[in-house]
């Protein structure tokens, strides 16, 4: 019996977890056939935290258009080595091929965001 509450109980945290909180490798990133802006930070870095509503504002803004995803590497290390990231919060812009075009390393504000989607937008 207790090992099924425990299944149970597992499932159900798996069910609620959202997926831009998972492992790296269950993210697609970057999006294929999407330009894509992937942050990597924590959840309870500080700049990381000041960019979480910015990111929130930019993936409805984009939704369609370009894919804006967080992973918090403190919980998914191997996204750190896999993006080959020694800082956070670092955010890498991927063309719609998957080319890494840009790459910067610590806050970012809203309208610099912007200024580096929109000349890949346009190229599309």
């Amino acid at each position: 019996m207790k090992i099924s509450i425990r299944c149970l109980m597992l499932l159900i945290a798996m069910l609620l977890v959202p997926a831009t909180e998972g492992r790296s490798d269950d993210i697609i990133a970057p999006v294929p056939g999407m330009v894509t802006m992937v942050d990597l930070g924590a959840k309870s870095c500080i700049p990381c935290k000041m960019m979480a509503p910015i990111l929130e504002e930019l993936e409805q803004e984009y939704q369609g258009k370009a894919a804006i995803i967080f992973i918090d590497v403190w919980h998914d290390e191997d996204a750190a080595k896999r993006f080959k990231v020694s800082a956070i919060p670092t955010q890498i812009f991927f063309d719609r091929t998957g080319k890494e075009i840009s790459r910067h390393v610590g806050f970012l504000e809203k309208q610099a965001i912007i200024d580096r989607l929109t000349p890949m937008l346009e190229k599309q």
